[in-house]
């Protein structure tokens, strides 16, 4: 147990699926999973553990932006003994191609943050998914013909629709990347996972755009991300 999960050592399986949505959890565990016990309530950071197609799987919210990431899945990896954590996200669009509930597989994600600094006194503003656990999602996406693009994204400290001037960000940005959508979560999970020798990857799924101007609702980001969560959910259960 810890300050922020009251889970006990072994009530947390290997394999978690992290949504940043508390409500997002519980109807993952809720609509998917089988025997569901939930084993955190800490903060309404709920995390749940059951099984999916006979696979123990658990469920836990991460919260929003890099420090809530950060401490979640550094317990879960260092003293819960978790080996792989796929985020399952949200994100904006940041190229024309992308459309409402389009799913990217993000390959790296940058970030002007000194998250990285801060934890390990690396100074390094980008990290990688597992190359492994991604191959996994790109065969399982093949296999449930679910279609995605593979990118890189911004890991912002904050939410973009609120910066005083976004472009000044694009200008600050390294030129041989090209970044494709923004979410707050994946660069602590990234970088966390490769200081501690563990797995993760990140799905997300397109929820507003800057080009198109348009977004889903609350209540849509929470109950209309499904075949992310099937993607995710199929997996989770060859881990």
């Amino acid at each position: 147990m810890t300050p922020h999960n009251e889970a006990k050592f072994g009530e947390i399986a290997k394999t978690v699926l992290m949504p940043g949505d508390p409500l997002r959890a519980k109807l993952i565990a809720d609509t998917y999973l089988e025997n569901v016990k939930l084993v955190n309530s800490v903060r309404n950071i709920f995390a749940y553990t059951g099984t999916y197609k006979g696979k123990e799987i658990s469920v836990m919210a991460s919260g929003m932006g890099m420090p809530s990431m950060g401490i979640y899945c550094y317990e879960l990896y260092k003293v819960y003994g978790v080996e792989n954590i796929i985020r399952l996200g949200s994100c904006g669009a940041y190229i024309p191609d992308l459309q409402l509930l389009d799913l990217i597989l993000v390959e790296q994600t940058y970030t002007e943050s000194n998250f990285a600094l801060t934890l390990n006194n690396e100074n390094t503003k980008i990290a990688s998914a597992d190359a492994l656990l991604n191959s996994i999602i790109e065969d399982t996406a093949k296999e449930m013909a679910i279609a995605y693009v593979k990118g890189t994204t911004l890991c912002s400290d904050c939410f973009d629709y609120y910066m005083s001037d976004i472009s000044k960000l694009f200008e600050r940005a390294p030129k041989d990347i090209q970044i494709i959508g923004a979410e707050m979560e994946a660069f602590a999970l990234f970088y966390t996972a490769k200081m501690l020798n563990k797995k993760a990857a990140c799905l997300l799924s397109v929820v507003d755009s800057h080009f198109h101007k348009t977004e889903l609702s609350s209540e849509q980001r929470q109950n209309a991300l499904q075949d992310m969560i099937k993607l995710g959910l199929e997996t989770a259960i060859k881990l």
